[in-house]
């Protein structure tokens, strides 16, 4: 599972940077929104990566492939509906992710097939790819229905009430261990691996697709 390439992790930390604020920004953001400024009064609606960073769990996913950044704290008790505004909350940060890995793909096309003056291939190709694909491997891992995920909060809002506050209690104890016996076994990447896949041919036909109408 460790793994050190130096061109590898010129593209990936930046990339990843960038992914992790993004991703905690919007989920701050759309709890602020939604009527809880906890993230605000916490400093987390900035740009500024060193709100968001966890050291270690940005270290882990470096070296290790896994890893997290520093949880958005929110008070279902100042939301008007805490059930489905916090599956709104939860479900932006994944969200904010695809939109980043589409613009990727924008730059991404160009690259490879010279459309306009951007220059073709090489370090920068790359970069963008390595850009895109972090981003859709947040989407898709987060959205696991697995606490503490996001997917948990998002998807558990469809369970009946009973369920939904036993699934955010007694599984939620577990849910972090069943997530790293997953991790480990390689389950998961097998689950999100085509799905992954997938998700990045999807947007990068649809950028072929934005730039074809225009030519």
């Amino acid at each position: 599972m460790f793994n050190f390439n130096l061109q590898e992790m010129l593209i990936r930390i930046p990339a990843l940077i960038i992914a992790f604020t993004v991703h905690e920004l919007v989920h701050g953001l759309t709890a602020y929104l939604l009527g809880d400024s906890t993230a605000k009064e916490d400093g987390r609606l900035s740009l500024n990566p060193l709100r968001h960073l966890d050291p270690l769990g940005f270290i882990f996913i470096l070296f290790f492939r896994f890893g997290w950044a520093k949880p958005v704290m929110v008070n279902l008790g100042n939301l008007k509906n805490p059930k489905w505004d916090y599956a709104l909350i939860s479900v932006a940060g994944p969200l904010s992710n695809l939109l980043l890995a589409f613009i990727g793909t924008l730059i991404f096309v160009p690259l490879i097939t010279n459309i306009g003056i951007i220059p073709m291939g090489g370090f920068w190709a790359n970069f963008v790819y390595g850009f895109i694909h972090i981003n859709i491997v947040l989407l898709v891992f987060n959205m696991l229905p697995i606490p503490p995920l996001d997917g948990s909060k998002f998807f558990s809002v469809w369970l009946p009430e009973q369920m939904y506050h036993a699934f955010h209690t007694s599984f939620a104890r577990v849910g972090f261990l069943i997530l790293m016996i997953f991790m480990f076994a390689g389950i998961t990447g097998n689950i999100i691996g085509p799905m992954i896949e997938t998700i990045i041919s999807a947007l990068l036909n649809l950028a072929v697709n934005i730039y074809g109408a225009f030519n």
